[in-house]
């Protein structure tokens, strides 16, 4: 496993994603200006929804990035458990906090999408209920990960919370299938029948890449950042400092 020893080393870490922070954000600028002015200019308001919908383009992508970066989260879990790297140990913890983000938008936006569709902002759906239990997951990885004096303990502790809370993730994408819900089924997957026109569907995508985007880019910044306080004693990140 020379890959992840080499891209996870803190120093070499440092050294390539600097580059590919420069390039996400870039995208991200790129792709939140056009996916916004197309879902909010371009874009025609809903025949049952009215303008209402609009609130899809940034819910829907929150809603998905939530489930992702949980995926990215107990991903790097399972490195930092089994090859001890310090890298993917800090990802787990910044991922959390970017996680619990994307969570938070996603049951607020959807609350405010569903008063008017609803008559209610919160049904004890099995959709929504599965989406909180998602930012408690989330809220417990950076719990643990903080009652520990030393962060590496803290991280192997966290990191099995979110390896084990994975199971959550296949809940809150099949339950519009698997319970009879108010969410709801699957639009934007239905790719030889999608419900939503196509003048609809490529903003919703555009935003989705921009989320993307944004999330590497701020992961990146922010491992970066946690790495160099982590590392502040090296002679790598003095060298950097003296620059």
């Amino acid at each position: 496993m020379h890959f992840i020893h080499k891209y996870g080393s803190p120093n070499y870490f440092y050294q390539w994603s600097g580059t590919w922070l420069k390039i996400l954000s870039a995208l991200t600028l790129i792709l939140m200006a056009l996916g916004l002015y197309w879902a909010l200019i371009i874009s025609p308001p809903d025949y049952q929804q009215s303008e209402t919908v609009r609130i899809m383009y940034i819910h829907v992508p929150s809603a998905w990035m939530s489930m992702f970066t949980y995926v990215v989260m107990a991903s790097a879990g399972v490195v930092a458990m089994i090859w001890r790297i310090k890298v993917a140990e800090i990802v787990v913890a910044q991922s959390a906090i970017i996680g619990a983000s994307f969570t938070l938008l996603a049951l607020v936006t959807g609350m405010l999408w569903g008063k008017p569709m609803w008559g209610a902002y919160w049904v004890w759906d099995a959709r929504l209920t599965s989406e909180l239990v998602l930012l408690f997951l989330y809220v417990g990885v950076l719990a643990i990960y903080s009652a520990y004096e030393d962060p590496r303990t803290g991280a192997k502790a966290a990191s099995i919370l979110a390896i084990v809370g994975v199971i959550n993730i296949p809940i809150i994408h099949y339950s519009v299938e698997w319970w009879n819900t108010l969410h709801q089924g699957p639009t934007v997957t239905k790719f030889d029948s999608p419900s939503a026109p196509l003048s609809m569907l490529t903003p919703l995508f555009i935003m989705f890449f921009a989320f993307k985007t944004y999330f590497f880019a701020l992961l990146f910044a922010r491992t970066r950042n946690a790495l160099l306080s982590r590392e502040r004693h090296t002679s790598w990140v003095q060298e950097i400092l003296e620059k």
